[in-house]
């Protein structure tokens, strides 16, 4: 195939599997399977189970400084970009915004970031702001820290099934299962303590343009590119995710969330995002759904191709015909979260809870990784880098 610089479609690349790709090793892979549902419990234990498998890596790092830049390098191409966290969001001292040598990485290495959990509606709702928004304090750590640096930031993400507050979707903001007050968003809620359609739509309106007009106050609407409006409304079958959002508001709430984020901010580039987006049914559904935006006169730039990959799936060729399918819409294609786990698989999907992989018994290669694992892995990670 033709390099990107003739291609329809954009690449950003999260995490650092690419600066992995070109030798670059600091610590671990530490952004494996990172979406869908998922507690604050099973976050913290992932980041418990991972420092403790990590304790014995603690200040060795490679020095990264005779390598090329990879943004400058295919500044020609697309842009590049990793995932990263603060590490006062979560006192996750594996994170990256407040280590100086991963810090220096990033900055070297990329010129695009976006934030791990920092910017998720669970953790900037506020029921009690006019604006329904208060911003988290680690994602303006990270913005500022972002402006410093001239990085520019992809936001993740105004609206989302996962990681909210189901308060938005309760009478007097107070969601109640079982009977009972929950803030979690797994918990299935009460009929009798849901809002009504025009409400939640007023909601929704409220907490996108708290989002957006608090960037342009605060002076970061400069550096925010783009934004993930909706983040994995669809199916692998290609029906819509039964989430609240869905069930008070039907599937219009995809080009009402849309609309509201190009009324916010018009100069802001638009996305969806999904991962599994190899899977035919999920393919086809997101592409008609771009098509019918686009119909509609509804702002939308590009569609997000999670890229979490294991060394059996998905293969080369069902990716492109995947990445095909949404450039022939006229949206350009990032490719987003791109990971590729040398461990045995244990699911397809990107849900954190999943992520059991990186426990020691199930890891087989706890001291290090076979130099005949690693070459398979150096060289399917080309195929696909080969394919943007």
């Amino acid at each position: 195939m033709k390099t990107g610089k003739n291609k329809k479609w954009m690449l950003i690349i999260l995490p650092a599997a690419v600066a992995m790709l070109f030798g670059v090793f600091a610590e671990q892979m530490t952004k494996g399977e990172s979406e869908t549902s998922q507690k604050e419990s099973e976050t913290v234990e992932r980041v418990e189970i991972m420092q403790e498998e990590s304790e014995t890596n603690t200040g060795k790092y490679a020095d990264t400084s005779s390598y090329e830049e990879l943004d400058e390098l295919y500044k020609e191409y697309f842009m590049l970009g990793t995932g990263c966290e603060a590490i006062d969001h979560w006192n996750n001292q594996l994170a990256e915004i407040g280590n100086p040598e991963k810090e220096a990485l990033i900055s070297r290495m990329y010129n695009s970031i976006t934030f791990g959990n920092e910017f998720k509606p669970a953790y900037n709702f506020d029921a009690s702001s006019e604006t329904l928004f208060t911003v988290d304090f680690a994602a303006e750590e990270l913005l500022d820290w972002a402006k410093e640096n001239g990085v520019k930031v992809r936001g993740h993400v105004l609206v989302w099934h996962a990681q909210v507050n189901p308060s938005i979707f309760a009478k007097d903001f107070k969601a109640y299962s079982g009977g009972n007050l929950t803030v979690s968003d797994t918990d299935v809620l009460d009929e009798d303590c849901l809002v009504s359609r025009e409400v939640l739509l007023e909601r929704l309106k409220t907490y996108i343009y708290g989002v957006l007009e608090y960037t342009y106050r605060n002076g970061y609407a400069d550096i925010i590119y783009a934004w993930d409006v909706v983040n994995e409304a669809i199916m692998e079958d290609g029906s819509y995710r039964k989430t609240k959002f869905y069930e008070i508001l039907g599937k219009e709430y995809i080009p009402y969330a849309f609309q509201c984020a190009h009324e916010a901010d018009p100069e802001a580039e638009l996305y969806y995002n999904d991962y599994g987006m190899n899977v035919p049914g999920r393919r086809d559904s997101v592409a008609a759904l771009v098509r019918s935006l686009k119909e509609k006169g509804i702002r939308i730039d590009a569609v997000g191709m999670q890229g979490h990959m294991g060394m059996d799936y998905p293969t080369v060729e069902d990716f492109e015909k995947s990445l095909l399918a949404f450039a022939a819409t006229g949206a350009k294609v990032m490719i987003t979260e791109w990971d590729m786990s040398a461990l045995p698989t244990v699911s397809h999907t990107a849900n954190i809870s999943d992520t059991a992989a990186y426990r020691k018994a199930l890891n087989p290669y706890p001291e290090t990784l076979p130099d005949s694992v690693s070459r398979i892995w150096n060289a399917r990670m080309k195929s696909f880098f080969d394919l943007f």
